[in-house]
This record gives C-alpha cells, structure tokens and sequence, in this order.
C-alpha cells in the first residue's frame, strides 16, 4: 500500500466522460442503529467544537492582547496576530490532504486533539508575540485536521436518510464551541474589570485575562482526546484499504448485517482493484473530477470571503465603531454565538428537506443584501442598534445557510477513491482565503473605511450567487456512491 503518483494500469478502463444515467441500488436503511450513528457523530465532531472555540476566542481576547504586546497602531501586526491560525490551518489541511487517505480518519482526529491541548496551554503561557503565533499556528493545524476530518468522517459513516442532518453536527458543535468561548471571554471579561489595574501599567485583563480565555481550551482538548478512541475507523476508508471485513463490522453496527453487505458492495463498486491501498494523484486532473475539485474550492471562497469571518474576528472593533464600549461589545458576541447556534439548530431539520442548493442560493443572495444595507449603514452615520440588528440578520442566515451547507457538500461531491486528497484541497483553499479574508479586513477597515468594505463583500456574494444557480448540483437523498455516479460516471 502506498500513496503517490502512479501511471494508470492498463487493466483498468478510464472514467468514461459521457455517460447514460445509472440505476443505483435500493439500501434498506429500515433498520438503522440511530443511537449509535448520533453517538459516533456526535464524538467525532468534538473536533468542530474545539475548532469553534479556537476559532472564536480571538475576537474577545484581541482588545487585550494587543496592549499586552504593543500592537495598538499597528494594523499589520495585529492583523498577523489572528492571521497566525490560518496559516497552522493550512498546515493542518496539506496535512490531512497528504494523509487522511494513507493512515485513515480516526489517527489524525487523534492528532488534531492532541495539537488543540499544546496550543491552548503554549499560547496562555506565551511569553512573546512570537511564542505566541507560534502557538496559535499549532492550534490552526488542529483545526486544519478537525475541520477536514470531522465531517468527511461523519459522512462516511452515515446512511444516506440520515447524512444531511448527522453532517451538520460538525457545524452545531463549532457554533457550541464559539458560543463557549464568547461566555468564557465575557466571565473574564467582567471578572478582570473587577481586579482593575495591575502593578505593570496593565488592567488584569491586558495582562493575564486574556491568557485564561485561551487556556480554557484544554478542558474540551482532553475530552476530545480520550473519546476520538471509541471512534470506530470509517468503513469507506477501511474498503478503500482493501480490508473490507473489518469494514463491514463497523457498518453491520449502523445498520445489521443485510445493510453491512449491501452498503460494503455498493462503496466497493466505486473503487477499482487497482485503486486499493493505493491514491493517484494524477485522476485529480480528470475533466470530470476536476471540475468538482473546482467547485468545491469556489464553495469555500463564498463561505470565506461572505465576510462574517471578518465580523468575528473584529467585533470589537466594529461594535466600538457602532458606538459601544469593551462590555457592550463582549455582551453582543454572546449574543452572536446563541444566533449562531439557534439557527445551526434550523438547519439540521431543513437540509434533508429543503436541500443544499436552494440554502447555498438563499445565503449568497441574502447575505449580499445584508451586507450592503451594513455597508449604508456605516456610510450615513446610521450606527448603534440598527448595526447590530444587520450584524445579527446576517450571522443568523450564515449559520444556516453558508456556514454548515458548504461542509455537508465538500463531504458528500467527491469520490470515495479520493476523497481525502481532494476534499483536503478545498480545505486549503479555505484556510487560504480565511488567511486572506482576515490579514486584509483591518487593513481595508483603514484604508477604504467600513462601509465599502462590507460592499466589496455584498458584491462578491451577488456574483456568487449567479455561479452558483448554474454550477452547483443537489445532493439531497442521494448515496455518497450515488452523488459518485451523477457526476463522474459508473466505473468500469
């Protein structure tokens, strides 16, 4: 077994381009062990919980790190500062890319929580601004491996009437991770403004506080870590190893062993001997599969550069610029996080039945609209509430749209064969444009002003939207084998 750029054996055909439909099997799914699928979901997508904290906790510790280190006036820097995860997710994500289909889903979930723990105690001990990035870099490739793994791992080992919703945990555990954080950094918050200022010149929270709401991560870190080992290993990877046996275990505990049978056929029908054990990196510039690897990294541009990655990240700088203070500011991001959850909640009950296109579609549309009213507001001087309203509007059409859809479609569009390389590639793609999104928004925020900055945005998502309507396919009620054959064809 081994993972590299093979020629093409001459037994096996190439994918035909231009194929006729094809029927795809009945699967029973009449008897399926729910409590054990939302168990596995649920512990798997720990990892989107702690890539939602990580991800979050910038937002209300930058207003105090930043005099802790003397970032103030410096836009560049500061800019880095969050930057800093980005570029440890992209890390994180090349690492998943090269690896998720050689060593399998279930050791570098492992891994990603292990990377979690080190960077929640290295960055509350930093002593530096180097130290510290270098620590917020290992937390980004935590969450460069959780957010590839965790929902390419659920989707595998969901049945089909089960996957849109099961997938979307991932995302209700980010948005439960971010919320925790938002509490977390308010409890400091007000505990710090208690303790006033500190011998050094700094209040407690530029000096320590900050440090807490970093550190806090490696409670949910540990958890993580001694779960992932209940984990079964993903049947789809486990057949693309060639050990279907072990791989028909695992789904006899989903669905009985009629399901097991059926379902190891179907997900072998899809990969070729040739194919096992084995990953060709060159069926990546296959038309056909090259297109999907295209769309998949469009999606995470949308999701990206939708702008409400900007909102997180610098909300304190855009509610003090609405008019609020430190505490109106860490209230309202509590507020952002129980949006951001209630309407994670919506979308796990509208997915299956609405479908993936018509939420994308609703999401670049209406987010777009939003953001040019922010971008109005802003310009006219129609700052306080009516910015916080629109600022809510919008977070709660991301998060159920945008936010959990693009993850359930990079874990259902690609095939089985190569499903961790290419979906690792969309995922680079969006730690780049996140790296992007985040280094340019101060410095846009100072140059252009606030206003056109959230009308750069509306118009890259009006545009979005247009591609969208015609490139992108539903997935709703469909087998990942099946999605497989609607847009690659049947293998010979």
């Amino acid at each position: 077994m081994r993972c590299g750029i093979l020629s093409q054996p001459k037994n096996t055909m190439p994918i035909p381009l231009d194929l006729p439909p094809v029927e795809n099997p009945k699967i029973d799914e009449s008897h399926i062990n729910s409590r054990f699928v939302w168990k596995v979901a649920f512990i798997a997508a720990m990892g989107g919980l702690l890539f939602g904290y990580d991800f979050m906790v910038i937002g209300g510790a930058t207003i105090f790190y930043e005099k802790c280190f003397n970032l103030v006036g410096r836009p560049d820097l500061l800019g880095f500062s969050i930057a800093s995860a980005p570029i440890g997710c992209v890390l994180g994500a090349i690492g998943s890319m090269l690896f998720s289909d050689l060593y399998g889903r279930k050791k570098l979930l492992i891994l990603s929580a292990v990377l979690f723990g080190i960077s929640a105690v290295g960055t509350a001990a930093a002593w530096s601004f180097v130290t510290f990035n270098v620590f917020r870099i290992i937390g980004g490739m935590g969450i460069g491996l959780a957010a590839n793994l965790s929902p390419m791992y659920i989707a595998e080992i969901s049945p089909t009437s089960y996957r849109g919703r099961v997938v979307t945990t991932n995302q209700l555990t980010i948005m439960i991770g971010i919320l925790i954080s938002q509490i977390v950094n308010l409890c400091i918050q007000q505990y710090g403004e208690k303790l006033g200022m500190t011998g050094s010149g700094l209040t407690w929270n530029e000096a320590s506080g900050w440090r807490w709401m970093f550190g806090a991560m490696t409670i949910p870190a540990v958890g993580f870590f001694l779960l992932i080992f209940i984990l079964p290993e993903s049947p789809r990877w486990l057949i693309k190893k060639g050990r279907r046996q072990e791989a028909e275990i695992v789904l006899a505990r989903i669905g009985g062993e009629t399901y097991a049978k059926a379902e190891s056929a179907d997900i072998a029908s899809t990969i070729s001997e040739s194919e096992v054990g084995r990953v060709n990196f060159r069926e990546l510039f296959e038309p056909k599969l090259l297109k999907i690897i295209l769309l998949g990294m469009f999606l995470t541009l949308v999701q990206q550069w939708s702008g409400l990655n900007s909102i997180f990240a610098y909300s304190h700088q855009i509610f003090k610029e609405a008019g609020f203070g430190v505490s109106g500011a860490m209230l309202s991001l509590v507020f952002q996080g129980v949006t951001l959850l209630v309407f994670c909640i919506v979308a796990m009950f509208v997915v299956d039945r609405v479908g993936r296109k018509k939420l994308m579609l609703i999401g670049t549309l209406g987010i777009s609209i939003i953001h040019l009213l922010i971008g109005l507001s802003f310009h006219y001087h129609m700052t306080g509430i009516m910015v916080v309203i629109l600022v809510m509007l919008a977070i709660a059409v991301y998060s159920m749209t945008l936010a959990p859809i693009m993850w359930v479609l990079l874990s259902e569009l690609f095939p089985n064969r190569v499903r961790g390389l290419a979906l690792g590639i969309s995922v680079v793609t969006c730690w780049i444009a996140y790296l992007i999104l985040t280094y340019t928004f101060p410095i846009m925020h100072e140059t252009v002003g606030t206003a056109k900055t959230f009308w750069v945005y509306s118009a890259f998502l009006f545009v979005a939207f247009i591609v969208l309507c015609f490139a992108l396919p539903e997935t709703k009620g469909k087998s990942l084998e099946q999605i497989e054959r609607d847009l690659i064809g049947k293998r010979n």
